[in-house]
């Protein structure tokens, strides 16, 4: 590709689009710089507050998944972006208290299962949730707002909080 005087446009340009004077990376968080994961903008509609509806109607936009970060969607070639503020849910990744999102589609949280492993040693909620996706019965691309299947996020949680119960019970 090359610009109006014939010369060559570099990528790092055809990779960004100009944002009131500043260019902005496409793919690219607006705020933390952190790459996106394309979601489907049915999925933001379903996420935005009410009032904020007409914002997101044309774009394409992306998933911040970066806990530090406040912006949950961003418009990948504009300057449209959503933070936690604008959403009717609470974004799992990005909350540090409880409750902390993990399977949008049958709300099962950080807590089911630390209160899970306590008691018992062990969960069974990952086999809940996979016996569900195999029923069909899941609605992840929409529920979740990160648009992927929650079960990774399902089983990370547990692996991380079956070392943190091990470790306070051997400290």
């Amino acid at each position: 590709m090359t610009d109006d005087t014939g010369g060559a446009i570099s990528s790092e340009a055809n990779e960004a689009v100009c944002m009131g004077g500043e260019l902005h990376e496409t793919g690219r968080c607006v705020s933390c710089k952190s790459r996106g994961k394309p979601v489907s903008r049915k999925t933001v509609l379903l996420m935005l507050k009410p009032d904020l509806l007409e914002r997101a109607m044309h774009g394409s936009y992306s998933f911040c998944s970066a806990g530090d970060c406040s912006i949950v969607y961003f418009e990948d070639k504009g300057p449209e972006h959503f933070t936690v503020d604008d959403l009717r849910i609470r974004v799992g990744v990005k909350v540090k208290d409880d409750p902390i999102a993990l399977c949008y589609c049958f709300g099962f949280d950080e807590k089911h299962i630390r209160d899970e492993l306590q008691r018992t040693g062990n969960t069974g909620i990952s086999d809940k949730v996979s016996g569900l996706i195999r029923e069909g019965l899941c609605a992840c691309e929409t529920r979740n707002p990160a648009g992927v299947c929650c079960l990774g996020e399902v089983n990370n949680a547990t692996k991380r909080l079956k070392l943190e119960l091990a470790a306070t019970q051997n400290g």
